[in-house]
């Protein structure tokens, strides 16, 4: 299990912004970990962020409107190539159309 210190300097597992386990950390990761950890999907239900198939996203996509690090969620999303779930607000198909028509 990788640990990451606090600014407290005490050593925690890093989880992923949706609860959903640990991940591997790099370099330009301490970044992504403060506004992961400032994000209110951090604090709800990760269900609401990943819908089955036809599920509705009214619920994620509202909480994310009030979210303080929607763009940097959005961002990561881009950067990584994320294909499932909420993030930044959109879903997966709006990331690609967006993906799109920066092109």
């Amino acid at each position: 299990m990788e640990l990451v210190e606090t600014t407290a300097g005490v050593p925690f597992p890093a989880l992923d912004p949706f609860g959903e386990g640990i991940v591997s950390l790099g370099e330009d990761d301490a970044e992504e970990q403060d506004w992961q950890e400032r994000a209110l999907c951090a604090q709800t239900d990760p269900e609401a962020f990943f819908p089955e198939k036809g599920g509705s996203t009214r619920e994620a996509k509202r909480i994310c409107s009030g979210c303080e690090v929607r763009a940097e969620c959005l961002d990561y999303a881009l950067a990584h190539d994320e294909r499932f779930g909420i993030w930044g607000g959109l879903s997966e198909r709006e990331r690609r159309r967006l993906r799109r028509a920066v092109s």
